[in-house]
């Protein structure tokens, strides 16, 4: 490996120690479903968001909901302490497209219909609001 991508790979890792995150890969919702349900909770304080998650009629919410719980546990374990409430909050979450899956559904008249069954990433950054207003 070269230098100066030595220097920015250490750059890189000693970035991602100050970020607490937590990904969801594949997930077998199209990406406008999970879209919504990201939605509702960016930028919220994750108490009240684990709330809304939890009483959302969305199917996809219950995956959020899990993921969310994952970034704290995350932020908890490179802290070394728990989480207090109040003390932190949803600052990035954002849903990509993953594979398509592509398949065929018989039509009338010997045609056939393109049926497309999409999946997604979903990726939740957390941080404490100490740091927000800084």
């Amino acid at each position: 490996m070269g230098a100066r991508k030595k220097i920015s790979a250490e750059e890189r890792k000693q970035a991602l120690k100050s970020t607490y995150f937590a990904a969801l890969r594949n997930v077998p919702t199209s990406p406008r479903k999970m879209r919504l349900v990201a939605d509702l909770v960016r930028g919220m304080e994750v108490g009240r968001a684990l709330g809304v998650l939890k009483f959302s009629n969305k199917e996809a919410a219950a995956r959020v909901e899990k993921l969310l719980r994952s970034a704290i546990a995350n932020w908890e374990e490179k802290n070394g302490r728990k989480a207090e409430d109040g003390e932190l909050y949803i600052s990035r979450i954002f849903v990509d497209g993953a594979a398509t899956l592509k398949r065929m559904r018989p039509a009338p008249q010997g045609r056939g219909y393109r049926i497309r069954k999409r999946s997604n990433h979903v990726t939740i950054f957390v941080d404490s609001i100490t740091n927000k207003e800084n």
